[in-house]
């Protein structure tokens, strides 16, 4: 994938569809490090063992639509391919926590894309799932979720465009803020 924030997507797409109500998608970022680490946690049926050890495989997925999974295995190897690290962990009735950890120095480092994007389209798109979005550079961060929106805006959808053109805006902007040098 282009960008890291499809991969994000296609594992939060996954965490829908293994019945998630509450998905957390979390960035942190050390500039002085040149490190970030991506982690999404949902609380869905989550794998079994077998599932578990089977997951990184192009080949598998439970899936009927079609006999291949490359999303998991695209997000590794775009981990491991800055000389980072990947891990599932997943429990059934607990849920899935995917992690990716990343080099940013690194010549194969993907771009992290259109997160705010990515996020607001689940949380328009899931209105039965509360999305948690935290961002996080050099100690600095900002978080969102779609439970406090929800409420906030009462009868208004958070799939209204005008609301998801503002969080689009509003999350961009907070994540500018984060990457800001102070003087």
């Amino acid at each position: 994938m282009r960008e890291l924030s499809l991969n994000v997507l296609d594992v939060a797409q996954n965490s829908v569809t293994a019945g998630a109500t509450q998905l957390d998608i979390i960035l942190t970022q050390s500039t002085a490090q040149q490190t970030l680490t991506i982690e999404i946690k949902d609380n869905g049926c989550g794998m079994t063992k077998e599932q578990l050890a089977s997951v990184r495989d192009p080949f598998f997925t439970t899936r009927t639509t079609r006999k291949v999974g490359l999303g998991v295995p695209l997000f590794k190897m775009a981990a491991e391919m800055t000389g980072g690290d990947f891990d599932i962990d997943s429990a059934v009735g607990v849920g899935t926590t995917v992690r990716a950890f990343f080099h940013t120095d690194h010549v194969d480092f993907v771009p992290i894309g259109d997160m705010a994007s990515t996020v607001v389209s689940l949380m328009a798109m899931n209105p039965q799932v509360n999305v948690r979005y935290r961002r996080a550079i050099d100690g600095k961060d900002f978080s969102v979720e779609s439970e406090t929106l929800a409420a906030i805006l009462g009868d208004v959808p958070l799939n209204e465009p005008s609301i998801m053109r503002w969080l689009t805006e509003y999350i961009n902007e907070n994540t500018n803020e984060l990457t800001e040098v102070q003087t």
